[in-house]
Protein backbone atom coordinates (compact mmCIF):
# COMPACT_ATOMS: atom_id res chain seq x y z
CA UNK A 1 0.00 0.00 0.00
CA UNK A 2 2.93 2.39 0.74
CA UNK A 3 4.36 1.63 -2.48
CA UNK A 4 4.14 3.94 -5.71
CA UNK A 5 4.84 2.04 -9.14
CA UNK A 6 7.07 4.12 -11.74
CA UNK A 7 6.61 3.71 -15.59
CA UNK A 8 9.95 3.23 -17.54
CA UNK A 9 10.51 5.79 -20.17
CA UNK A 10 13.50 3.61 -21.67
CA UNK A 11 10.93 0.80 -22.13
CA UNK A 12 8.75 2.83 -23.75
CA UNK A 13 11.04 4.16 -26.14
CA UNK A 14 12.36 1.00 -27.25
CA UNK A 15 9.38 0.24 -28.23
CA UNK A 16 8.60 2.93 -30.67
CA UNK A 17 12.26 2.26 -31.82
CA UNK A 18 11.33 -1.20 -32.70
CA UNK A 19 8.33 0.35 -34.35
CA UNK A 20 10.38 2.69 -36.71
CA UNK A 21 10.65 1.42 -40.25
CA UNK A 22 13.92 0.59 -42.25
CA UNK A 23 15.58 3.04 -44.06
CA UNK A 24 15.24 1.33 -47.13
CA UNK A 25 11.36 1.19 -46.80
CA UNK A 26 11.24 5.41 -46.18
CA UNK A 27 13.62 6.45 -48.83
CA UNK A 28 12.11 10.29 -48.30
CA UNK A 29 13.60 10.51 -45.13
CA UNK A 30 10.11 12.01 -43.71
CA UNK A 31 9.95 11.33 -39.91
CA UNK A 32 7.17 8.94 -38.85
CA UNK A 33 5.26 8.62 -35.47
CA UNK A 34 7.46 5.99 -34.46
CA UNK A 35 10.29 8.57 -34.55
CA UNK A 36 8.24 11.33 -33.18
CA UNK A 37 7.76 9.04 -30.27
CA UNK A 38 11.17 8.17 -29.45
CA UNK A 39 12.09 11.57 -29.76
CA UNK A 40 9.91 12.69 -27.20
CA UNK A 41 11.36 9.97 -25.12
CA UNK A 42 15.06 11.55 -25.62
CA UNK A 43 14.06 14.67 -24.75
CA UNK A 44 13.17 13.16 -21.76
CA UNK A 45 16.43 12.08 -21.02
CA UNK A 46 18.13 14.87 -22.10
CA UNK A 47 16.46 17.05 -19.55
CA UNK A 48 17.40 14.33 -16.75
CA UNK A 49 20.88 14.77 -18.10
CA UNK A 50 20.97 18.28 -17.36
CA UNK A 51 19.87 17.91 -13.70
CA UNK A 52 21.83 15.04 -12.66
CA UNK A 53 23.81 17.15 -10.65
CA UNK A 54 21.77 19.32 -8.97
CA UNK A 55 20.23 18.92 -5.38
CA UNK A 56 17.12 16.78 -5.05
CA UNK A 57 14.96 20.16 -4.22
CA UNK A 58 16.25 22.17 -7.01
CA UNK A 59 15.80 19.21 -9.35
CA UNK A 60 12.16 18.84 -8.29
CA UNK A 61 11.40 21.99 -8.99
CA UNK A 62 13.19 22.37 -12.75
CA UNK A 63 11.82 18.68 -13.44
CA UNK A 64 8.31 19.86 -12.89
CA UNK A 65 9.33 23.40 -14.83
CA UNK A 66 10.78 21.80 -17.78
CA UNK A 67 9.85 17.76 -17.78
CA UNK A 68 5.48 18.73 -16.84
CA UNK A 69 5.48 20.60 -20.14
CA UNK A 70 7.22 17.76 -22.25
CA UNK A 71 4.89 14.97 -20.83
CA UNK A 72 1.95 17.04 -21.45
CA UNK A 73 2.97 17.61 -25.36
CA UNK A 74 4.03 13.74 -25.45
CA UNK A 75 0.47 12.77 -24.45
CA UNK A 76 -1.78 14.66 -26.58
CA UNK A 77 0.42 13.91 -29.85
CA UNK A 78 -0.17 10.05 -28.41
CA UNK A 79 -4.24 11.23 -28.45
CA UNK A 80 -4.04 12.41 -31.66
CA UNK A 81 -2.11 9.53 -32.90
CA UNK A 82 -4.69 7.43 -31.43
CA UNK A 83 -7.51 8.70 -34.04
CA UNK A 84 -5.27 7.46 -36.86
CA UNK A 85 -5.28 3.34 -38.23
CA UNK A 86 -2.50 2.06 -36.23
CA UNK A 87 -0.97 -1.31 -37.09
CA UNK A 88 2.01 -3.48 -35.78
CA UNK A 89 4.42 -2.19 -34.29
CA UNK A 90 3.33 1.32 -33.83
CA UNK A 91 0.07 0.12 -32.31
CA UNK A 92 1.81 -2.09 -30.01
CA UNK A 93 3.96 0.90 -28.75
CA UNK A 94 0.81 3.74 -28.80
CA UNK A 95 -1.14 0.53 -26.45
CA UNK A 96 1.75 0.02 -24.13
CA UNK A 97 2.28 3.53 -24.00
CA UNK A 98 -1.73 4.55 -23.05
CA UNK A 99 -1.92 1.38 -20.74
CA UNK A 100 1.08 2.34 -18.92
CA UNK A 101 -0.03 5.97 -18.63
CA UNK A 102 -0.92 6.02 -15.12
CA UNK A 103 2.54 5.33 -13.42
CA UNK A 104 4.78 7.09 -16.44
CA UNK A 105 4.97 10.64 -14.50
CA UNK A 106 4.99 9.10 -10.90
CA UNK A 107 9.00 9.89 -11.22
CA UNK A 108 7.74 13.51 -11.24
CA UNK A 109 6.57 12.47 -7.32
CA UNK A 110 10.16 12.19 -5.70
CA UNK A 111 13.29 13.52 -6.74
CA UNK A 112 14.78 10.47 -6.05
CA UNK A 113 13.05 8.68 -8.66
CA UNK A 114 14.58 7.71 -11.97
CA UNK A 115 13.31 8.01 -15.39
CA UNK A 116 14.02 4.60 -16.18
CA UNK A 117 14.92 1.43 -14.55
CA UNK A 118 18.12 1.06 -16.55
CA UNK A 119 19.83 1.28 -13.05
CA UNK A 120 18.32 -1.96 -11.44
CA UNK A 121 19.00 -3.76 -14.81
CA UNK A 122 22.58 -2.96 -15.03
CA UNK A 123 22.56 -3.97 -11.35
CA UNK A 124 21.18 -7.45 -11.82
CA UNK A 125 23.32 -8.35 -15.40
CA UNK A 126 26.21 -9.71 -13.70
CA UNK A 127 23.81 -12.27 -12.57
CA UNK A 128 22.24 -12.95 -15.28
CA UNK A 129 25.53 -13.48 -17.53
CA UNK A 130 26.68 -15.92 -14.69
CA UNK A 131 23.65 -17.93 -14.64
CA UNK A 132 24.07 -18.80 -18.24
CA UNK A 133 27.51 -20.20 -16.98
CA UNK A 134 25.61 -22.21 -14.42
CA UNK A 135 22.71 -22.82 -15.93
CA UNK A 136 21.10 -24.62 -13.11
CA UNK A 137 20.94 -24.55 -8.93
CA UNK A 138 20.24 -28.01 -7.90
CA UNK A 139 17.87 -26.77 -5.35
CA UNK A 140 15.25 -24.55 -4.36
CA UNK A 141 17.64 -23.65 -1.55
CA UNK A 142 21.04 -23.21 -3.48
CA UNK A 143 18.73 -20.72 -5.55
CA UNK A 144 17.71 -18.84 -3.26
CA UNK A 145 21.08 -18.49 -1.32
CA UNK A 146 22.59 -17.98 -4.89
CA UNK A 147 20.03 -14.74 -5.21
CA UNK A 148 20.49 -13.60 -1.55
CA UNK A 149 24.39 -13.63 -1.99
CA UNK A 150 24.20 -11.99 -5.08
CA UNK A 151 21.66 -9.43 -3.91
CA UNK A 152 24.13 -8.30 -1.02
CA UNK A 153 27.35 -8.03 -3.46
CA UNK A 154 25.48 -5.56 -5.89
CA UNK A 155 24.02 -3.56 -3.40
CA UNK A 156 27.20 -3.17 -1.36
CA UNK A 157 29.12 -2.00 -4.79
CA UNK A 158 26.23 0.24 -5.13
CA UNK A 159 27.01 2.08 -2.24
CA UNK A 160 31.14 2.06 -2.93
CA UNK A 161 31.80 -0.52 -0.71
CA UNK A 162 34.55 -3.12 -1.79
CA UNK A 163 32.56 -6.49 -1.74
CA UNK A 164 35.00 -8.85 -0.28
CA UNK A 165 35.25 -6.44 2.30
CA UNK A 166 31.60 -5.94 3.01
CA UNK A 167 30.87 -9.41 3.63
CA UNK A 168 34.11 -9.98 5.48
CA UNK A 169 32.40 -7.68 8.08
CA UNK A 170 28.63 -9.47 7.75
CA UNK A 171 30.06 -12.88 8.69
CA UNK A 172 32.54 -11.74 11.29
CA UNK A 173 29.88 -9.90 12.93
CA UNK A 174 26.67 -12.81 12.06
CA UNK A 175 28.03 -15.14 14.84
CA UNK A 176 27.47 -12.80 17.67
CA UNK A 177 24.38 -10.85 16.70
CA UNK A 178 21.41 -11.82 18.77
CA UNK A 179 18.94 -10.92 15.52
CA UNK A 180 16.67 -13.76 16.17
CA UNK A 181 15.72 -11.67 19.13
CA UNK A 182 16.23 -8.53 17.77
CA UNK A 183 15.82 -8.35 14.19
CA UNK A 184 16.88 -4.81 14.31
CA UNK A 185 20.23 -5.33 14.79
CA UNK A 186 20.72 -6.37 10.74
CA UNK A 187 20.14 -2.74 9.93
CA UNK A 188 24.03 -2.15 11.10
CA UNK A 189 25.49 -4.28 8.71
CA UNK A 190 23.01 -3.01 5.44
CA UNK A 191 25.35 -1.64 3.00
CA UNK A 192 24.13 2.41 3.32
CA UNK A 193 24.09 2.13 7.33
CA UNK A 194 26.56 4.40 9.31
CA UNK A 195 27.76 1.79 11.27
CA UNK A 196 29.08 -0.06 8.10
CA UNK A 197 30.63 3.25 6.95
CA UNK A 198 32.51 3.67 10.19
CA UNK A 199 34.04 -0.04 9.81
CA UNK A 200 35.42 0.90 6.46
CA UNK A 201 37.24 4.21 7.70
CA UNK A 202 38.78 2.16 10.42
CA UNK A 203 40.03 -0.22 7.81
Amino acid sequence: PDITRCGCWAHLRRKFVEAMPAASSNPKGLLTPAQVGRDYCDQLFAAEKKLAELSAEERQKQRLAMEKPMLRAFWCWLEELEQQPLAGNLKKAVQYARKQQPYMENYLLDPRCQISNNLAENAIRPFTVGRKNWLFSDTVKGARASAVIYSLVETAGANGLSERGYLHIVLSNLPSMDFRQHPELLKDLMPWSDYMRSCFEQE
